[in-house]
Formats: C-alpha cells, structure tokens, sequence
C-alpha cells in the first residue's frame, strides 16, 4: 500500500511539473503600434501602450525569454535612471516601469521597452509566477512619433526625485 501512495504521489508531482513547465506568460510587442498584447496561462489578457527605442536606440525584434528580473533596479548607464519592475529579455535591453507616462504610445527609450508604473507591476507579478515568451515585432514609425510627440505639451512637469547613486552615497551618507 506504501508503494503504491508512493507512486501515485511521484506521479502527481511529475504532472504538476509538467503544467508548471507549459504554464507561461505569452508577451507581445508590437513596435509599429507602440502597443504590448499580454495573455497569462491564467486566461488573463491585456492590451497596454509601450514607448520602445527611439531614433538611435533600436529595440531589438525576435523571441525572447527573461533572464534576470529586478522589482527595482537603476539604469548604470543612463544617469542611474529607476526601471521599477524591470524584467530583462536581451542583453541590458528590458521591460520596465517608467515615469514618463505621457511619452506612451510613442519611441521614447533608449531601447527598452516602458509601460506604465502599474502595468509593469502586473506583468512582473506573472511573470515571476509563470515564466514568459517574448515576442518583439514590426519597425516603430519615427516620423509619425515625432509629429505626434511634439503636438502634445505638458500642462505642468512634476519635479522627479532622483535616487542618489552608491558613488555619491560613498562621498556623503548623511547628505538627503
């Protein structure tokens, strides 16, 4: 009878390894619409609007899987930029939170792909739980984002708080 429990046990581990493995978060990144199409293993499905590389900074198109993921981390060659929520698919190329909200739907980074703060939040979450395929495609419309960008000015900029790096840290601890 022991055995028996025994192998019906190892069996059920084996088929709950088995969904676990096919269980994954299927991402799409639409460079051309400047749009992201997310659908969970779950049956959640999400359409949000992205800023990808602008002229200059590229994001690179193919299939991707993460390979590091930080709730938070800063950008050490962009002037210790914040990528809240940044999953990273290529290299130093990721997706992350970004505060520059008004620039969605539009190239804007230096690579990266950029959702909003809490659509980066929600991706991240099922990501870490069920893993993820990444798909980038299509080539963004620079002149088009250019015209669209420059038509639309802030009624007000907010100050941004900036996060000191280790460097300063080191210079002054006590300094705010």
């Amino acid at each position: 009878m022991r055995v028996f429990i025994k192998i019906l046990l190892a069996f059920g581990l084996l088929l709950g390894a088995q969904s676990r493995a096919f269980a994954v978060v299927s991402i799409d990144v639409d460079l051309s619409s400047q749009s992201m199409n997310v659908r969970s293993s779950s049956g959640q499905s999400y359409v949000w609007p992205i800023s990808s590389g602008r002229e200059g900074h590229r994001t690179p198109n193919g299939v991707f899987r993460p390979h590091a993921m930080y709730a938070m981390v800063h950008s050490a060659k962009y002037n210790n930029a914040p990528m809240p929520h940044a999953i990273f698919f290529y290299g130093q190329y990721a997706i992350h939170g970004t505060n520059a909200v008004g620039a969605l739907g539009s190239p804007a980074s230096h690579g990266c792909v950029r959702l909003s703060p809490a659509h980066a939040a929600a991706l991240f979450a099922m990501v870490q739980s069920q893993g993820a395929v990444i798909r980038i495609t299509g080539s963004p419309d620079l002149q088009t984002a250019h015209a669209r960008h420059a038509s639309h000015s802030a009624l007000a900029y907010a100050p941004v708080h900036r996060h000191r790096s280790l460097a300063e840290w080191a210079k002054n601890p006590a300094a705010r």
